[in-house]
C-alpha cells in the first residue's frame, strides 16, 4: 500500500515513537512529534488516523486506501513521457511527397526516420481522470536521407543541391535536434493506466539546437566519413499538429509540421510528415 510505504519512509526521516496497541493486537500506534498516527487492520482494509495526540474530537483525519485512491481519483497520467521511433515523409505544400523543380527533397523514406525522447511531462486534468491538457518537454531528432548522391548547398539567398559525380555515397543525411514542447487535449478511458485507453491531440512547437549533414561514402576505392555543421536553410522553430493514441504504455503518433522545415526565401515549402511508434514510461 502507498500509504505504508510513505509512513515508513516518515518513520526514517523524523524523530518517532512505536508502539503496538495494548488491547488491540491489529492496532499499531505510531508518534511523529506531536502527531499520532494510529493504524488498525481489520482484515478487509487497513484505517488510518492522523492527528494530535491530545485531540479527543472528530477533528483527526480518518481515511482508508480506497479514499486515499478516491482522493487522487481526479488525476491521471499524462502520456507523452517516453520514446518515439518512427519514418519521416517530405511533403509539399499540397500535401504531396514528390518535388517536380527541386527532386532533391524527394527524401529515402526508408532511410528517413524520426527519434523523440521526451524526458518530463505533466498534466492539468479538469476536474476528471478522463481529460486534462498535457504539456512537458522533449527532444526531437530528425534525419532526412537524401535519394541520390546529391551536395547540399546553402547559399545567402538560395538553398540547393546538385548531383556530387565524383563521390558515390552510402549515407547521405540531413540532422536536425529540436527542443519541443508539447500543448495537447488529451481522454482516458480509465485512470489505471495498465488498463486505458488514450487519445490526445494539440500542438508540438520547438527550437532547433543543432544541425549538420552526416555523409558516408567512396573515392578512388577508399572509405570516408564527413560531418558538416550549418544551418542549411532550416527554420529556427517549428510547429507541429501532433496526435497520439493508444493502449497502457503503447501507442502510436503522427505529426505534421505546419511551418515550413526551410526558409522559403530560399526553397519551395516543405513540410515533415513523421509517424510512428510510442512507448511511455
Amino acid at each position: 500500500m502507498k500509504t505504508i510505504y510513505t509512513l515508513l519512509i516518515m518513520l526514517l526521516l523524523s524523530p518517532f515513537g512505536f508502539t503496538q496497541g495494548e488491547m488491540d493486537p491489529d492496532t499499531t500506534r505510531m508518534k511523529i512529534g506531536n502527531t499520532t498516527i494510529i493504524i488498525i487492520e481489520n482484515g478487509e482494509e487497513d484505517v488510518e488516523y492522523i492527528g494530535d495526540e491530545s485531540d479527543t474530537t472528530d477533528r483527526g483525519n480518518y481515511f482508508t486506501d480506497d479514499e486515499d485512491y478516491d482522493r487522487k481519483s481526479k488525476r491521471s497520467e499524462a502520456h507523452w513521457a517516453g520514446f518515439d521511433v518512427g519514418v519521416l515523409m517530405m511533403m509539399d505544400a499540397n500535401f504531396n511527397n514528390s518535388f517536380a523543380t527541386t527532386p532533391y527533397w524527394d527524401n529515402d523514406i526508408a532511410k528517413s526516420h524520426v527519434i523523440n525522447f521526451n524526458p518530463w511531462e505533466h498534466k492539468f486534468n479538469f476536474g476528471t481522470p478522463f481529460v486534462g491538457l498535457t504539456t512537458g518537454l522533449g527532444f526531437n531528432f530528425m534525419s532526412i536521407a537524401f535519394k541520390d548522391d546529391y551536395l547540399l548547398t546553402d547559399g545567402p539567398d538560395s538553398l540547393f543541391a546538385f548531383i556530387d559525380t565524383v563521390n558515390s555515397y552510402s549515407k547521405n543525411k540531413l540532422k536536425a535536434t529540436y527542443l519541443t514542447i508539447p500543448l495537447m487535449l488529451e481522454f482516458n478511458t480509465s485512470r489505471n493506466d495498465s488498463k486505458n485507453f488514450y487519445l490526445a491531440a494539440g500542438v508540438v512547437g520547438g527550437v532547433r539546437v543543432a544541425s549538420k549533414v552526416k555523409k558516408r561514402g567512396e573515392f578512388e576505392g577508399k572509405q570516408f566519413k564527413q560531418k558538416e555543421k550549418g544551418t542549411y536553410g532550416l527554420n529556427s522553430f517549428k510547429l507541429d499538429a501532433a496526435v497520439r493514441l493508444g493502449y497502457g504504455n503503447i501507442g502510436i503518433f503522427a505529426n505534421y509540421s505546419l511551418l515550413p522545415l526551410f526558409d522559403t526565401n530560399k526553397t519551395v515549402e516543405v513540410y515533415p510528415l513523421t509517424f510512428g511508434l510510442s512507448m511511455n514510461f
